[in-house]
């Protein structure tokens, strides 16, 4: 990885290819070669720290229901990847400890974004910053939420760990709003991130991390300006445009 260039990470893993949120999905990213991996984090009835986007598990198994009010035995019995394709079938929602230990060796970063803006689960912050500290991946990890009292509460909780706030609208100067939170990035929707906002992040000490990137031409062109990391759902393609493979 050469200094300067736009690291990219795998949306949900690679999502655009695999069921998204599941150990297949992170695989295929590791294989690809993606920098990091982005990951979303609930918690289970019995407080286990459980990999999926949706507040329901409707979306992506066979499976109805919230996800915080089913145990991780009954989240563990549904299938998270016949939805996308029968070559799948049988793969399942991942806890936190079940990603790290994937991910054990390989030094690859990884975002984990806490999913406390719809549900403000208990505790999550404190469980998070547990189960990445007991597999040593402190250091190669950064926590994210579109709530930014789980941001500020990570800070409370361990003033050296990275943190950065989601957002996806136009904000004036967000830099110091996020300073206010101990955020130390800012993690921007793809509609705002060519925006005088984006191009100014930089210079006031804080990278832009730019979601969801999915379109050939946005790619090209957020590495022509950029910026700090991509987030897609085609690490592989962006991989290959980024390192000149792809004419």
């Amino acid at each position: 990885m050469q200094k300067g260039k736009t690291l990219i990470f795998a949306h949900r893993g690679s999502k655009g290819t695999h069921p998204e949120n599941t150990l297949e999905a992170f695989r295929e990213a590791i294989r690809v070669g993606a920098d990091g991996i982005e990951l979303d984090v609930h918690l289970s009835k019995d407080g286990e720290l459980v990999i999926i986007h949706d507040e329901k598990v409707d979306r992506t198994t066979n499976g109805s229901g919230k996800v915080g009010q089913m145990t991780l035995a009954e989240l563990k019995s549904l299938d998270a990847g016949s939805w996308l394709s029968w070559e799948f079938a049988g793969a399942t929602i991942p806890t936190l400890d079940e990603v790290l230990e994937l991910l054990k060796g390989t030094g690859i970063k990884l975002n984990v974004e806490i999913k406390s803006d719809v549900i403000p689960y208990e505790g999550i912050e404190k469980k998070v910053l547990e189960t990445i500290g007991r597999h040593g991946y402190l250091e190669n990890t950064v926590i994210s939420s579109f709530n930014h009292y789980s941001v500020k509460k990570i800070r409370e909780l361990n003033p050296n760990m990275r943190t950065a706030i989601l957002f996806m609208e136009l904000l004036y100067q967000p830099w110091n709003y996020a300073k206010s939170v101990g955020a130390s990035a800012l993690h921007v929707h793809l509609s705002v991130a060519y925006s005088e906002m984006a191009r100014e992040a930089p210079a006031h000490g804080f990278p832009i991390r730019v979601f969801t990137v999915n379109k050939e031409k946005d790619m090209r062109n957020l590495f022509r300006a950029g910026v700090d990391t991509i987030m897609t759902d085609y690490p592989e393609l962006a991989l290959a445009i980024r390192d000149g493979k792809r004419e």
